[in-house]
C-alpha cells in the first residue's frame, strides 16, 4: 500500500519549542563571540551563527541547523507539542538576527569594535529573551507589521 507524503511543515506549522532551543544555542555562540571580541576567533564563532541565521531566514526553518538538531535529537524525547505555530514569525526573527549578525561581522572585519559589540549585543538580547522567557522579539515585530499592514490596506467596497 503506498504511503501518502507527510504534510509540509508550512501546512502543519512548527513545534514552538524548536526556535526556543535554537535561541539557547544562539545565546551561547553570541556570548562566545562577544567574549572573544572582533578577533579572528570571535569572527569565526560569529560566522557559524551568521550561517545558521542565513539558513533559517533564506531557506526556511527546516534548514536551520539548530532546528535540525532539535528535530533529530531533542523532539523525539519529548511529548508532542500541544499546538503548532506558523513558521513566518520565527523565520522573520531569523532574518532580523541575520541582519544584526551581518552588521556585527562587517564591523569586526572593518575594525569597528563598537559596531561589532553593539550589533551582537542587540542580537544577544533578542536571543536571550526567546531562550529564557519564550518571548520572540522578532516574531512580535513580524506580527506588529502584519497588523499595521492590515490596518492601513485600502478596503474594497
Amino acid at each position: 500500500m503506498p504511503t501518502s507524503p507527510s504534510p509540509s511543515p508550512a501546512a502543519t506549522g512548527i513545534d514552538p519549542r524548536g526556535p526556543r532551543f535554537g535561541a539557547a544555542i544562539t545565546v551561547v555562540l553570541l556570548v562566545a563571540a562577544l567574549i572573544l571580541g572582533p578577533t579572528p576567533a570571535g569572527l569565526a564563532v560569529l560566522a557559524v551563527q551568521l550561517l545558521a541565521f542565513a539558513a533559517g531566514a533564506l531557506l526556511g526553518l527546516a534548514y536551520q541547523p539548530w532546528g535540525v538538531l532539535y528535530r533529530r535529537l531533542v523532539r523525539p524525547r519529548l511529548q508532542p507539542p500541544t499546538e503548532l505555530e506558523e513558521e513566518a514569525p520565527p523565520r522573520f526573527a531569523q532574518l532580523v538576527g541575520l541582519i544584526f549578525a551581518a552588521v556585527g561581522f562587517v564591523g569586526g572585519l572593518l575594525t569597528a569594535p563598537v559596531v561589532f559589540y553593539v550589533a551582537l549585543g542587540f542580537a544577544l538580547i533578542a536571543a536571550f529573551l526567546n531562550a529564557v522567557f519564550d518571548f520572540c522579539l522578532g516574531c512580535e515585530l513580524y506580527l506588529l507589521g502584519r497588523r499595521l499592514r492590515a490596518r492601513f490596506q485600502p478596503t474594497t467596497t
